[in-house]
C-alpha cells in the first residue's frame, strides 16, 4: 500500500513512553533513535500531551492569512533565545532549507548585485525535496533526480581555501556545524569563522542547517552558540516540535528580505504546531532541560568510550552534546539489525556510524540502561561474527 521508499523491519509499534516504545504484542524496546532526533522530550511527555488535549479544543488551524496567539508567542520566545530578528515559519526541515534559499536567492538579487551561486559542502545533507537536494553533498541522494537546480557549487569540508576559490558570484554559503547523516562530523571553528569573515567581505549570506543539531541537541539551544558564529540564517526543525512537524528559518536583519508574495506556507506555524512547539521550548528552556545536556553527554560519552575499550570493532566515539556516535570498522547495518532483534532501535550514519540519540531529558540511570544494553548486543554480535 506504501510507495517503496523505507526498508523498514517487520515490527508495527503502537505506543511509547519516554525512551521506550511498545510493540502489538506489548514487547518493551529501548528507542534510541528518537525519531531521528525528533523526540526531544521522548514519546509521550505529558506536558505535550496536556498541550496537544487542550489546543486540540481550542484551535488547530487558520492559515497564515491571520494571527494567532500561539504562532506569535513561539516566535517572539524563538527570537528572544536567538540573535535573530524574524522567523518564518513551515512544516519540516527540508521546507526550512527551501526557504533559505530562496531568502539566499532575493538578497543576491536585491542587495549583492545579482549573486546568485550557492555554496554548499560535500557530504552534506540538507533534505530531499529538489532545492534541498541541489545543495546536498552526497550523490546517492542525488544521481537518480538530476538535472537538479543549478547555481549551486560544492566546496570541501572544512576546507576553507577550496571555498575562497569559489566565493565570486556566491549570494549564500550552506552549512551544517555537524555534519549528522555524514556520520557526525563537526565543522573546525576556525573555518566556520572564515567562513562567517568571507561572507561579510563577499555581502553574502551564512545559514547554518541546525535541523538535527539544534534546539539543544548539542547542548545549547542554538548549535551555534557552541562555536561562537552567528550566522545570517538557522534552520530549524525535529526537535523543535517534540513529534509534532514544524519547521523554521530565522533570519537577522540582513537577510530579512521577504515581502508579501514571496513565500508562504497553508499549514506551517498553524496554531496547533505552534502550541505543541512553545510547551516543548517551556520545557527544554525554562525548566532548564538544555542546561544539564552537556553533563549528561560527558556521562553518556564516558559509557561509549568504555564499550570502545572492550570491543575490537569499534573505532571511535564521536559527536556533540546528545548527538552521539560509534564509529565501526565495518558497515552498521547488521549491528543495527541484531540490536533490533534484541529489543534496541538504533539508526546509522555515513562514516559507519551508528547514532546514538536519547531524548533531552535522559536520567543518569537511563544512560546507564543504555550503557548496560548495548555491552549486551555488542557481546551477542562479537559471538556472532
Amino acid at each position: 500500500m506504501l510507495t517503496n521508499t523505507y526498508n523498514r523491519p517487520d515490527k508495527v509499534f503502537i505506543s511509547g513512553k519516554g525512551m521506550k516504545l511498545y510493540d502489538e504484542k506489548n514487547n518493551e524496546y529501548l528507542d534510541l533513535v528518537s525519531g531521528i532526533a525528533v523526540n526531544s522530550l521522548g514519546h509521550c511527555h505529558p506536558e505535550i500531551v496536556k498541550t496537544i488535549k487542550k489546543q486540540s479544543e481550542k484551535l488547530i488551524h487558520l492559515s497564515n492569512l491571520y494571527h494567532t496567539t500561539e504562532q506569535s508567542e513561539l516566535a517572539k520566545k524563538l527570537v528572544g533565545l536567538s540573535d535573530h530578528d524574524k522567523i518564518f515559519f513551515c512544516n519540516s526541515g527540508t521546507e526550512a532549507v527551501e526557504a533559505a534559499l530562496k531568502i539566499a536567492r532575493k538578497y543576491g538579487k536585491i542587495k549583492a548585485y545579482g549573486k546568485n551561486k550557492i555554496l554548499y559542502m560535500k557530504n552534506s545533507f540538507h533534505g530531499r525535496t529538489m532545492g534541498a537536494l541541489s545543495v546536498t553533498g552526497q550523490p546517492k541522494y542525488q544521481n537518480e533526480f538530476k538535472p537538479l537546480i543549478g547555481g549551486t557549487e560544492q566546496c570541501e569540508f572544512n576546507n576553507i581555501n577550496d571555498v575562497i576559490k569559489k566565493m565570486p558570484g556566491t549570494c549564500a554559503i550552506i552549512i551544517e556545524p555537524i555534519q549528522g547523516e555524514a556520520g557526525l562530523i563537526k565543522a573546525d571553528i576556525i573555518f566556520l569563522k572564515k567562513l562567517r569573515e568571507l561572507c561579510d567581505k563577499w555581502n553574502c549570506l551564512l545559514i547554518f542547517d541546525e535541523i538535527q543539531c539544534g534546539v539543544g541537541r548539542s547542548g545549547s539551544f542554538f548549535a551555534y552558540e557552541k562555536f561562537g558564529v552567528i550566522p545570517d540564517m538557522v534552520c530549524m526543525a525535529k526537535g523543535l516540535g517534540g513529534g509534532i512537524p514544524i519547521g523554521a528559518v530565522i533570519v537577522n536583519k540582513k537577510a530579512d528580505v521577504l515581502t508579501p508574495g514571496d513565500h508562504g506556507t497553508t499549514f506551517g506555524g498553524n496554531a496547533f504546531a505552534c502550541a505543541v512547539g512553545k510547551t516543548v521550548l517551556e520545557e527544554l528552556v525554562d525548566k532548564e532541560v538544555i542546561d544539564k545536556v552537556d553533563k549528561k553527554a560527558e556521562l553518556l560519552k564516558k559509557k561509549l568510550e568504555l564499550l570502545k575499550n572492550e570491543f575490537e570493532f569499534i573505532e571511535e566515539v564521536r559527536g556533540i552534546g546528545l548527538l552521539q556516535g560509534i564509529k565501526l570498522n565495518e558497515n552498521p547495518s547488521d549491528f543495527i539489525r541484531c540490536a533490533l532483534e534484541n529489543n534496541v532501535l538504533l539508526v546509522g550514519a555515513g562514516d559507519n556510524v551508528i547514532r546514538i540519540l536519547p531524548p533531552l531529558n535522559v536520567e543518569d540511570d537511563e544512560i546507564e540502561e543504555i550503557y548496560i544494553v548495548l555491552k549486551k548486543i555488542f557481546e551477542k554480535f562479537k559471538g556472532e561474527k
